[in-house]
């Protein structure tokens, strides 16, 4: 009988295959903000929150984390009631605590500090059985770097068509 590999779970963890599935993403930030820093977090969830969570019912378009009392909260974060709870269902909009080292509170709170600067939800992700949140530290673009954005999209998308043109 052959032996299995001991690292075989570690190899496919690292690929990105396996348990890290992205749930949802904040198209809307990574358009509207340009992305300073990036930081994961952990979050606290009731057991509804986590079945509906793996379920895919997530909206972030709104939810961005907030340094109060020395913790950092998200807010904004809709996670829709799961469809099998019962009166222990979850509230779709309440605050929830994020999981990050202290060091990192004091240090993103500082960067909170500057002028024009906001801690915006990037994507949620399940991580080896755990919800996480992936937050960036950004700074609202103009209309005129938004426009910048749209243009660059276009010329690449542009490139590639032409690319697989001359291809076939």
């Amino acid at each position: 009988m052959p032996r299995k590999n001991r690292n075989s779970k570690k190899k496919a963890q690292a690929t990105g295959t396996g348990d890290n599935r992205q749930v949802a993403v904040n198209r809307k930030a990574l358009y509207d903000y340009e992305i300073l820093n990036r930081v994961e977090a952990g979050l606290v969830l009731t057991g509804t929150e986590i079945k509906s969570i793996r379920a895919g019912k997530v909206d972030l378009r709104d939810a961005f984390a907030r340094v109060q009392g020395g913790e950092l909260w998200l807010h904004g974060a809709h996670i829709a009631p799961y469809d099998a709870g019962s009166y222990m269902n979850h509230e779709p909009r309440r605050v929830r605590k994020l999981l990050v080292h202290g060091s990192q509170i004091s240090e993103l709170a500082s960067q909170m500090a500057e002028k024009g600067l906001t801690l915006a939800a990037l994507r949620l992700y399940l991580k080896n059985h755990h919800a996480k949140v992936e937050l960036g530290v950004a700074r609202g673009k103009r209309q005129y770097d938004k426009r910048r954005t749209i243009i660059e999209r276009e010329r690449e998308r542009q490139a590639r068509q032409a690319v697989k043109e001359w291809r076939e």
